[in-house]
């Protein structure tokens, strides 16, 4: 009989033992390492979603601009799990930063130019609650100058 070793997937480390079993039957292992980030692993996963590889896409697909739905769809996970796993994503960043930069250098005056017709539009979204509900309002005249307001409503 040949015993394969269990190697953890976190730190590399052979020092695992079994912890007990899932709920779909399939055997969980603790990983013994004390510097390890991860403590508890299953070997072959059902959902997609557990594997390092479908997070680290998950990832590369919100650098290049897919949304969540996108995303789920094409790696066949629940949209839940993408918003999961981009909260975890400590290592995104801002893009486009010295845009942002030179934005943050404006002034915050702004000039308010009087137009004989208007196109409106409201869009409404909320921001981690309830409670913090955000209104993105848009004017765009037919000179095609544009401006937006981005506020709680109540303003």
């Amino acid at each position: 009989m040949l015993l394969e070793p269990i190697c953890c997937p976190s730190c590399e480390s052979t020092n695992v033992v079994k912890n007990g079993k899932s709920d779909e039957g399939k055997q969980r292992y603790r990983c013994r390492n004390a510097e390890c980030s991860r403590r508890s692993f299953i070997r072959d996963y059902s959902y997609r979603g557990y594997l390092a590889e479908v997070k680290q896409q998950i990832s590369d697909m919100a650098v290049n601009g897919s949304g969540i739905r996108d995303t789920a769809r094409v790696l066949k996970i629940s949209p839940t799990t993408v918003i999961e796993e981009l909260k975890k994503a400590r290592h995104l960043e801002q893009v486009n930063t010295p845009l942002l930069q030179q934005m943050h250098s404006f002034p915050e005056s702004a000039m308010v130019v009087r137009v004989q017709e208007a196109e409106m539009d409201e869009m409404w979204s909320l921001v981690q609650s309830k409670r913090q509900q955000r209104w993105l309002w848009h004017a765009i005249d037919r000179r095609k100058q544009c401006s937006s307001c981005l506020r709680p409503r109540s303003t």
